[in-house]
């Protein structure tokens, strides 16, 4: 997964995400909403002053006790784990 950031302050973020889609990315931007300092979470997927980018680009903002580089890192953290849950409850029911 290539990451490239295009604006990064203490309390926001905007990344950019190479080559995912609005699946990977819903179940981001849903984790980071759940992560606690994660005041907003969105995604385009083609920005107007892109000048014709289709990757998309993730911005989070969070309170100012929270550095949003540590929301996204537990964001991700969040994602990892609901996804060997999933595995796990897969794997005993088959």
């Amino acid at each position: 997964m290539e990451l490239r950031v295009i604006d990064k302050e203490e309390t926001e973020l905007s990344i950019e995400i190479a080559g995912e889609d609005h699946t990977f990315m819903n179940v981001l931007k849903g984790a980071l909403l759940e992560t606690e300092g994660v005041s907003a979470a969105t995604y385009d997927m083609n920005p107007e002053q892109s000048g014709g980018q289709t990757d998309p680009v993730l911005t989070i903002k969070t309170e100012p006790s929270v550095d949003a580089l540590d929301a996204l890192e537990d964001g991700a953290q969040r994602v990892i784990e609901k996804s060997e849950s999933l595995q796990s409850a897969y794997e005993t029911a088959s």
